[in-house]
């Protein structure tokens, strides 16, 4: 740690034997234990000493009977979040919570979208999106990013009924421009399509990007947001999200699937407490943690471009997972770099083919640098083994 910095990312945590997907759960995923992985977007970094700090306050009180997310902490640290990062006023009205991004999701689908119907997303998309719309027995619709003429086909047939936005888009880490989701807003509008905006990675994006969340560009469309603080902060084992729902019939039915349906008649009281630390005290641990992640991030295209120049790789606008098109350097074969990745360098990276694009992987690089650097020379030597 520099004498410039109050926060400490390089000292290894040992997650190991703590029930860790990660970690404890990589022979589930690559059928080998032990790896050292680069895989599940979280961190392996503590979180932040004020969320720390709060929840232990928390556990001394000692009782955890039934609990609230109605109530003005919650709601005014969210809105104290959006308005001092983002610039953006929110009414705490619109807000709701669920167990997690993807639970708010289901049920979003389920109110909007009948069985066969479609939902749009870009592609290559993140593989709890494929599982959360196949599962429902939806039509999944994929269109490559960026490319609005493919977007406005989708978006014009009679049974495409949602626009699933993931901003910043995971695995890309792209950052959407104002224009272009006001676009896309405009686009969905004049088919009547509900948008559904997943804001989970928001908090992390890098220097020279700026997120614009939707309730900037939704206007009178069918929208929602859903999110939650415990990417950015690094605590989803706590569980919990929120969301903003714009219309206020569909924001009564969610709260009564939620309530009834879900039987989510009490949050985790941990997670409301992690929330309001994290918005309310945590940002400099939060532009810490970015600016090691950015570190990384540099690290690693230093790396890949000095090994093999033809990728010209540049670091993602956002998150802490390395989007790689290992194409150039003559990788199209997934299955013949995993083995080397796992059978001779013992690392596990996750393979592009699971979002949908051979030839890619997602490198989660959100970790101490010695790890990061382990991470990217394994996977520079195993290009090397597979490739022409």
């Amino acid at each position: 740690m520099s004498s410039s910095t109050r926060y400490d990312f390089d000292t290894v945590v040992d997650r190991r034997g703590t029930w860790c997907v990660q970690w404890d759960g990589v022979a589930d995923r690559f059928g080998v234990d032990g790896l050292l992985p680069f895989t599940i977007s979280d961190m392996d970094f503590e979180t932040a000493p004020e969320v720390l700090s709060a929840l232990r306050a928390r556990l001394d009180h000692g009782v955890f009977g039934y609990t609230t997310w109605q109530q003005d902490d919650f709601r005014s640290a969210i809105a104290h979040w959006y308005a001092t990062r983002y610039g953006t006023r929110i009414d705490t009205g619109q807000l709701v919570y669920g167990p997690s991004v993807l639970s708010q999701l289901s049920q979003l689908l389920q109110m909007w979208t009948a069985e066969g119907e479609g939902v749009v997303v870009h592609a290559p998309t993140y593989d709890g999106f494929r599982k959360a719309i196949t599962g429902l027995g939806r039509e999944l619709r994929g269109v490559p990013v960026g490319d609005t003429a493919a977007l406005e086909r989708e978006l014009a047939r009679p049974d495409s009924k949602v626009l699933l936005v993931c901003s910043p888009h995971n695995p890309t880490g792209r950052v959407w421009t104002e224009a272009e989701l006001s676009e896309m807003s405009a686009l969905a509008v004049r088919y009547g399509v509900a948008v559904i905006s997943d804001e989970i990675h928001a908090d992390f994006v890098h220097e020279g990007h700026a997120h614009v969340p939707w309730t900037r560009v939704g206007g009178d469309g069918r929208w929602a947001v859903i999110s939650s603080a415990s990417k950015a902060f690094n605590f989803p084992a706590l569980t919990g999200s929120y969301g903003l729902i714009g219309d206020p019939a569909d924001r009564a039915e969610f709260l009564r699937r939620m309530e009834t349906a879900e039987g989510l008649a009490s949050p985790a009281v941990l997670s409301l407490t992690a929330h309001i630390a994290a918005y309310r005290e945590a940002g400099a641990w939060l532009d810490e943690a970015r600016a090691y992640v950015a570190g990384n991030l540099a690290l690693v295209a230093k790396r890949l471009n000095e090994a093999f120049p033809e990728l010209g790789w540049q670091p993602p606008q956002a998150g802490y997972l390395a989007w790689i098109d290992l194409r150039p350097a003559g990788v199209g074969d997934d299955e013949a770099l995993q083995r080397v990745l796992i059978e001779r360098e013992k690392v596990a990276v996750m393979p592009g083919a699971v979002y949908g694009a051979e030839g890619f992987v997602r490198l989660n690089v959100g970790c101490p640098r010695s790890k990061a650097e382990a991470g990217v020379e394994a996977l520079i030597r195993a290009v090397r083994a597979v490739a022409p």
